[in-house]
């Protein structure tokens, strides 16, 4: 008669292995007919299943083949406060990515724009030019303004002491309205000439760099004035 001991080493190795565990009162799920999973449970026995280990979700889980051939290792699972930080890393490293790909195409396109110094020069010259033009423009509006106003002050003159006609209060209300709009403008335009000449003195020393052979990207982010500002394009046309 066939000894259990021989008709088990006549089994599969995993099929006799859950059998020993069975015998032992071990708690094993029965394995597959293609693969096993297996793993160091908390107590330290040797847990194996034909699926994922409810015991070991914590810790690395290895799929093996009926022969025993490692398939792959499961690692373990991730609590939702590790989840948490897994995916604030992700997300962090994928926008340092980002941020070093938007990099390294600015200055790509600044080189491309700006090829030498004086190609850049011209460009800020070109720029403030513009500006120069907007803010003699106000000025000139405002004397004209003046200049409006001159006569309804001469006629207010009849009134003195009295209510101004409807018509007189309005024209006035409109110089007034029509001053500070331009006024404001000014306002305006000094802070925009401030702005863009400040982006080009960015622009200018990170183009020194880059023309000195400094690797495109290589440099850090760009000036906040210069994200500001559209790729690919002079300033001159953006105003």
């Amino acid at each position: 008669m066939t000894q259990p001991s021989t008709a088990i080493s006549r089994l599969p190795r995993y099929a006799a292995a859950w059998l020993c565990a069975a015998a032992a009162g071990t708690t094993l799920a029965a394995p597959s007919a293609t693969q096993v999973f297996t793993c160091v449970g908390p107590t330290g026995r040797t847990l194996t299943s034909d699926r994922l280990i409810a015991a070991c979700m914590d810790r690395e889980q290895r799929v093996l083949a009926r022969d025993g051939t490692l398939l792959r290792i499961v690692p373990p699972s991730l609590t939702a406060d590790e989840r948490s930080e897994k995916e604030a890393r992700e997300r962090r490293l994928a926008a340092e990515k980002a941020a070093k790909e938007e990099a390294v195409r600015r200055d790509r396109n600044l080189l491309q724009r700006y090829p030498d110094a004086e190609s850049h020069e011209r460009a800020r010259e070109a720029a403030l030019a513009n500006l120069n033009a907007a803010m003699q423009l106000s000025e000139q509006r405002l004397r004209e303004l003046l200049n409006e106003r001159k006569p309804l002050l001469d006629e207010a003159e009849f009134y003195k002491g009295k209510t101004l006609p409807a018509k007189l209060r309005q024209q006035f209300d409109a110089n007034d309205g029509a001053t500070a709009a331009q006024r404001d403008a000014q306002v305006t335009q000094k802070a925009e000439l401030d702005r863009v000449s400040k982006l080009f003195d960015a622009e200018l020393a990170r183009l020194k760099r880059l023309w000195a052979g400094a690797v495109p990207g290589s440099l850090g982010p760009a000036t906040a004035e210069a994200v500001a500002a559209s790729p690919g394009k002079p300033v001159a046309a953006r105003q």
